[in-house]
């Protein structure tokens, strides 16, 4: 077949090189004509057939004929037609007229794809100016049309639509939303962002709401778009009980971002009047490698964030704090409000106001080698109460004591590598602690001055081996000989009241969570890791270890500093034991214990997960025995299950589930179901809290989503998406 392609030159010559006007003017844009065939008829009509495509200006025409008529300055164009513009859209039509430049025209029987999901089809589409689409008797859709006849899922239809290619948006008038195109809706005007716009004014996907503590009624969020550079989003949420309005807002700069969200409320739930709550946060880059933090955690009822089902927090932080870290240096200042919202704590006589500031420098000597570091720790923490004797809680300090803790550390570590593949390391290290306690009565000292000197020796020694069925085993028992001198001065534990011994800090030469407790006195730890390597995916790993000491770490109470359950206290600790098998097919389970010598636990949990493509499922055990020391006056056991499973190629089907062993009652439960194709998103959940308590009640929660995909969402996994076939 003959195939002829030329630089359309000529033919933006006859639309504008013939009058002196246009020569005056800019030279225009060249274009490409490609066709099977181009020929003249006659003097005025530039003819060109058979798969032509015609380029200008970025957009990029197709049809089976085109006729340049240079007396009327218009393309006349033979279907099947393609209009590309950009990645975004696409233009179908069966014939029309444009002009050369494909800025204004007509085409019929026209159809425009947005994003490759988005349709529009109308009987006729007017063109003008390049921006504005004015279509005439549409029909709008982002689900699958095939030509089997039958409708879609959901449409839009419209007696005119009007899309503003530059605002991206598109206008209709005389709208009816049809559901399998039955009428459900009528709007005599709308306003929709077309799907290539990311951010724009207009309403979100609302939601229905059912509880049997707030009644039945929908949430409805309207987005406002107050810039490229910040937005709101207004949520009413009123059901049979309560009249909410919920607010979102988020700024964008250029060195940082803020974000607040809050609600307030007036319902029959409570007897407190209007309720609501604040959170927010933001993060900024500032000059010489500097970052700025802070968050807002505030609420005015404290069962109002569980109620509404926006947070299970029980503690709420507020934080401001700068910080750096560069390869050698870290610095850190923070200020931290604390509130509780746990039913028998009492905030005036917790620390509710903390203060931190940290620095700490690495210096790499060249005459001893190794490593120094610098450290300088600064905290104070302050309660409201004024009372200079012990209440009725746990401790036996003062409820209304105040601290402010100074310490300055330097650490000299090294490590070498000996004979036989041993890793060595050792350190040296002081430490000076200064407390000043303000309110603290006759329970503690007002002021105390403690130096620690510290030095570690640790040994490693990985050994591997290959076996003739290709696995790989990895052995490595360590061993860490440490002495800290010094004694604990008689001040209150206000920082180091809960203690974990797991693996990471079996080997540290202090458990102690702060440096206002530190351990002392010469002690020993020793572990063993081995974790094996198959060639079919599967790993299995088990690490063990132990404790000893040669004295007791008592306080100057005279009690033990750890608590029972932490497996620490006394001269000999708890075996730890922690182990994980890990397969090729997304199985995993991982457990971790506490054991003395009769094999009994204190602390123990297990998982055991299973991860694929179509969904997972875990479960979780926990184990926490009786301990009044951390406020634990029963045993805790507990099961906690969840799965999510994509039944089918458009069904997802979720589950939740917490359950009390000792007390033989669920906590909460929860089950969910998701609908999913290219055009159409509907959720279904349901959910209830077991619970009891003097503020809070056994509550159940339904929501009911319903979301149409397009406009307001992106859809890139097109695995949901339907075929004609389906």
């Amino acid at each position: 077949m003959k195939r002829a392609a030329i630089i359309w030159l000529w033919v933006l010559a006859m639309a504008a090189g013939w009058s002196p006007a246009a020569r005056a003017q800019d030279v225009p844009q060249p274009a490409v004509l490609i066709a099977d065939d181009v020929y003249m008829d006659g003097n005025e009509r530039l003819v060109a057939t058979g798969n032509v495509e015609a380029i200008y200006d970025g957009r990029r025409l197709q049809a089976e004929g085109i006729v340049y008529d240079r007396t009327q300055d218009r393309l006349i164009l033979t279907g099947p037609i393609i209009i590309r513009e950009g990645e975004e859209t696409l233009i179908l039509a069966s014939s029309g007229e444009i002009d050369q430049d494909m800025q204004n025209g007509i085409l019929r029987g026209a159809r425009i794809v947005m994003s490759d999901h988005v349709q529009l089809a109308a009987r006729e589409l007017n063109r003008s100016g390049g921006r504005f689409n004015q279509l005439v008797k549409v029909s709008v859709t982002s689900c699958r049309v095939c030509e089997t006849g039958r409708p879609p899922l959901w449409q839009i239809r419209a007696r005119r639509v009007i899309h503003d290619q530059q605002e991206r948006q598109l206008y209709f008038e005389d709208a009816q939303l049809r559901v399998l195109d039955t009428p459900v809706f009528y709007l005599p005007r709308l306003r929709l962002p077309d799907p290539t716009l990311e951010r724009a004014t207009g309403f979100l996907v609302p939601s229905l709401y059912n509880s049997s503590l707030l009644g039945m009624g929908a949430r409805v969020p309207y987005f406002i778009r107050i810039g490229d550079d910040k937005d709101l989003t207004v949520t009413p949420f009123l059901t049979t009980k309560t009249r909410t309005l919920e607010l979102r807002y988020r700024q964008a700069f250029r060195n940082g971002r803020i974000e607040f969200e809050g609600a307030v409320s007036d319902d029959d739930v409570a007897n407190s009047g209007r309720r609501g709550y604040l959170f927010g946060e933001g993060a900024f880059d500032l000059r010489n490698d500097f970052k700025l933090r802070f968050d807002i955690e505030a609420v005015n009822d404290k069962t109002y964030l569980l109620d509404y089902s926006y947070y299970e927090k029980d503690r709420l932080d507020s934080e401001i704090e700068i910080e750096r870290t560069r390869r050698d240096s870290y610095m850190r200042g923070a200020i931290t409000y604390f509130r509780s919202l746990r039913t028998g704590e009492i905030n005036s006589t917790l620390p509710t106001l903390v203060g931190n500031a940290e620095w700490e420098r690495r210096l790499h000597p060249a005459g001893i080698g190794g490593e120094v570091r610098l450290g300088i720790l600064a905290h104070a923490h302050a309660r409201s109460s004024g009372l200079v004797i012990d209440g009725v809680d746990a401790d036996t300090w003062a409820d209304g004591r105040d601290i402010m803790r100074m310490t300055f550390s330097a650490e000299w570590q090294r490590g070498w590598t000996l004979p036989g593949g041993v890793l060595a390391s050792f350190s040296a290290g002081l430490a000076a602690d200064h407390f000043e306690v303000h309110q603290a009565g006759l329970t503690s000292q007002s002021s105390a001055t403690e130096v620690t000197p510290t030095t570690e020796l640790e040994l490693r020694w990985p050994l591997l081996k290959a076996t003739t069925s290709g696995a790989t085993h990895v052995i490595e028992p360590v061993v860490q000989l440490a002495w800290a001198g010094g004694s604990n001065p008689f001040i209150p534990n206000d920082e180091s009241t809960r203690i974990e011994f797991d693996e990471g800090n079996l080997f540290s030469t202090s458990r102690f969570t702060a440096p206002d407790r530190r351990e002392r006195g010469f002690s020993a730890a020793y572990g063993l890791s081995w974790t094996r390597y198959a060639p079919s995916g599967l790993q299995t790993s088990l690490a063990m270890g132990q404790l000893v000491r040669d004295e007791q770490q008592l306080e100057p109470t005279g009690l033990d500093s750890f608590t029972d359950s932490s497996g620490i206290n006394g001269k000999v600790s708890d075996m730890l034991i922690a182990g994980q098998v890990r397969t090729g097919g997304g199985l995993v389970f991982t457990a971790r214990g506490l054991f003395d010598d009769s094999l009994d636990t204190a602390k123990a949990e297990a998982r055991a997960a299973w991860y694929s493509d179509k969904g997972s499922l875990g479960a979780t055990y926990i184990w926490l025995g009786r301990d009044l020391a951390e406020n634990r006056a029963a045993t805790i056991s507990e099961w906690n299950l969840d799965a999510s499973y994509r039944l089918s190629q458009h069904w997802t089907g979720s589950a939740n589930w917490r359950y009390d062993v000792v007390a033989d009652d669920s906590v909460r439960a929860g089950v969910g179901l998701t609908y999913l194709n290219e055009c159409v998103e509907v959720s279904l959940s349901a959910s209830r809290r077991f619970t009891s308590s003097a503020v809070l009640s056994p509550s159940t929660y339904i929501s009911l989503t319903v979301g149409l995909r397009g406009f307001t969402t992106k859809t890139g996994d097109r695995s949901y998406a339907r075929s004609c076939n389906d």
